[in-house]
């Protein structure tokens, strides 16, 4: 497998400079950034999350999807658990996810770098973090997605 080696990213503090580097597959750097009908949905699908869009998202998945309870802990499983689930997390706070980087996987998954900002009903942040979500899409539709570590790009999940 061919691999290319990346100085990712810099970072600079008043005491040291260094630069982050580490190897990925060329294929996957080449389709990170390509856009592809599974891309297309995952970005539709943060899209209608961000607005709060209960049925715009629940459209983009399988009718028995499996979604991790992030907030809560566990999973919850179908349409009608996860309306419930998000229902009950933005009666308490208010979680911004936008996606960074794709990194297409066999078997039709995709890693996700995300930017995650989640803040309480009166505007304070709670957590600013990157989170790494793995989606499985079959037939043109999410059928399931967790949370899992990032590659090492400096990020924690």
């Amino acid at each position: 497998m061919k691999s290319l080696l990346l100085a990712f990213r810099s970072y600079l503090s008043p005491f040291n400079f260094f630069v982050k580097i580490y190897c990925v597959p060329f294929t996957t750097l080449l389709m990170s950034d390509q856009s592809t009908p599974e891309i297309e949905l995952l970005r539709a699908a943060y899209a209608s999350f961000n607005a709060q869009d209960i049925d715009a998202t629940l459209a983009l998945m399988a009718p028995d999807v499996t979604w991790p309870r992030a907030f809560k802990g566990g999973f919850v499983r179908g349409s009608e658990e996860v309306r419930a689930y998000w229902t009950e997390q933005w009666s308490e706070i208010n979680g911004h996810v936008e996606p960074v980087t794709f990194h297409p996987e066999e078997a039709g998954r995709i890693l996700v770098e995300v930017h995650q900002v989640v803040r309480d009903l009166a505007g304070a942040v709670l957590a600013d973090e990157h989170v790494g979500h793995r989606f499985t899409i079959a037939q043109g539709l999410i059928q399931a997605m967790e949370v899992c570590p990032l590659p090492s790009s400096g990020h924690t999940a």
